[in-house]
């Protein structure tokens, strides 16, 4: 967990860096005269950015801290798609005010000191509990980027998939806490599903409530979900998401939750399974219920689709299909 004087000494070491390079720099009279209007003009540009925020919420004092100032500088064009004034200017303001606080641009200032991430670029996906983001990392390659809301309270709602995990224990109430213990659950389902070569977005990197995934869609669009297309062939989708269950709940030990067509998306003709972060392990109180509930999703889905089958058929299938011969794959990201 980082504190908040290591974001003052890796700031302040930053500020240290710039003024030895400063120091060894001798440039000609013109170029240090143009460069300090570049500078100037910068710093002119984000102060007004930073008082237009502050007259709209005083939720943005914190901004106009010299050391955060310096940070948000640092930053400020990696994400300006995000927030609307890149080349997708549909995104207005307000998406900045409900996802960009200070907890949020800490942490992507560390994934991008890290090299995990290095722009953002436009939201691809919004819900109750996060916005997702279409972005690049260092390579220059697609990533995903899920922020999770700290600005209201939903997670307090989806206490019950928290408690009852021994993996998370000593769960405290505040908001906050229960944002940071949401995203880490999210990205260790992710990291147990894929270890047994399930088709999940495979977890990259996480800091406190941004979770960094595998991307899934075109340069401009996410991938559909399933509830979203026609589906040529019903059956073999049908018998891979069965699998999907079989497998999650012999060899995984887990439990998703909330396993509808709102959470599977559509890739290279293929179903994917997201926003695992409700999943819970198999000694859950809750477990064999919730198992129940998507089993039965699935039949739902499955006899809107042609299929005949009943609950209790799909629910034998989940619970003795011959899964034996499946082995984990190698994926050391995950935790027990």
């Amino acid at each position: 967990m980082v504190k908040n004087n290591d974001w003052d000494d890796e700031l302040g070491s930053n500020k240290r860096q710039r003024k030895r390079r400063r120091q060894h720099r001798q440039p000609r009279k013109d170029d240090a005269s143009e460069q300090r209007k570049d500078e100037d003009f910068a710093k002119s540009e984000q102060d007004h950015f930073l008082s237009n925020l502050e007259a709209k919420s005083g939720t943005f004092k914190w901004m106009k801290e010299d050391r955060y100032k310096r940070m948000f500088r640092d930053i400020e064009s990696k994400i300006q798609g995000a927030i609307g004034a890149g080349t997708y200017d549909w995104v207005d303001r307000r998406v900045f005010d409900q996802v960009f606080d200070r907890m949020t641009l800490m942490s992507l200032y560390k994934l991008m000191k890290g090299g995990v991430i290095d722009t953002l670029d436009f939201p691809i996906a919004r819900g109750k509990e996060a916005h997702v983001f279409h972005a690049t990392d260092i390579d220059g390659k697609t990533v995903a980027v899920k922020i999770f809301h700290t600005s209201n309270a939903v997670f307090k709602n989806l206490i019950q998939y928290i408690e009852g995990d021994r993996r998370f224990g000593g769960l405290r109430r505040r908001h906050r806490d229960l944002v940071d213990i949401w995203v880490r659950k999210e990205h260790r389902n992710l990291s147990r599903l894929a270890r047994w070569g399930l088709n999940v977005p495979k977890p990259i990197g996480i800091h406190k409530n941004v979770l960094v995934m595998e991307y899934l869609g075109t340069e401009v669009s996410a991938s559909p979900k399933l509830r979203e297309v026609h589906v040529e062939n019903p059956e073999v989708v049908y018998d891979d998401l069965l699998q999907f269950l079989a497998i999650c709940w012999q060899k995984a030990n887990l439990v998703h939750g909330d396993f509808s067509p709102y959470n599977i998306l559509w890739h290279n003709d293929a179903a994917v399974v997201i926003d695992v972060g409700q999943a819970v392990i198999k000694t859950h109180p809750k477990a064999q219920e919730f198992l129940v509930r998507d089993v039965t999703r699935l039949v739902e889905w499955a006899t809107k689709n042609g299929i005949e089958i009943s609950l209790a058929e799909a629910m034998y299938e989940v619970l003795n299909m011959d899964v034996d011969h499946i082995e984990p794959v190698a994926f050391s990201d995950e935790e027990e």
